[in-house]
């Protein structure tokens, strides 16, 4: 059955590339079937992955997840850009670990993502119960540490 789907997974995503690229030549329509072929395997891999994880899954913490993230990606790219901008530029950067308290794999993945995707900061190592931050200012890494973006992805985890 779920060879079906990577299948039928491939076919759309090779039928969207056609339409998108307007290349009919052998080696093009070779290179989109293999491209389309390839992303159904991940998609199929990773849908067996989610399922042994635990998955985060859509929830309803998960759609308060992502407009508070959001908010903080739009504060981290102000703060960033204030600094860069700043007649005199004060770098003040700082690495650190930041606790951890998922307890799947995906919800790791999604803590340590979370953190890559806010400006300015950026995981660096991912071990069970903490997470190597690198952040462009030491206020950035003390916030982190401070611990709300990871009750929030814990908060989508055990919802699910």
């Amino acid at each position: 059955m779920a060879t079906v789907r990577a299948l039928a997974l491939a076919a759309f995503l090779f039928a969207i590339w056609l339409l998108l690229s307007g290349r009919w030549d052998g080696l093009a329509l070779a290179s989109g079937a293999a491209a389309s072929l390839l992303a159904a395997a991940l998609a199929l891999r990773m849908d067996e992955a989610w399922g042994r994880a635990g998955a985060l899954g859509v929830n309803g913490r998960l759609l308060l997840y992502l407009p508070w993230l959001a908010w903080q990606t739009a504060r981290a790219n102000l703060a960033v850009a204030a600094t860069i901008l700043a007649p005199r530029m004060t770098l003040d950067p700082a690495a650190g670990w930041v606790a951890a308290s998922q307890k799947s794999d995906i919800g790791l993945a999604a803590f340590a993502n979370s953190i890559t995707l806010t400006p300015g900061t950026v995981s660096l190592a991912v071990e069970p119960g903490r997470i190597r931050v690198h952040a462009l200012s030491r206020r950035g890494l003390e916030e982190l540490q401070k611990g709300e973006m990871d009750r929030r992805v814990r908060a989508m985890e055990t919802a699910s």
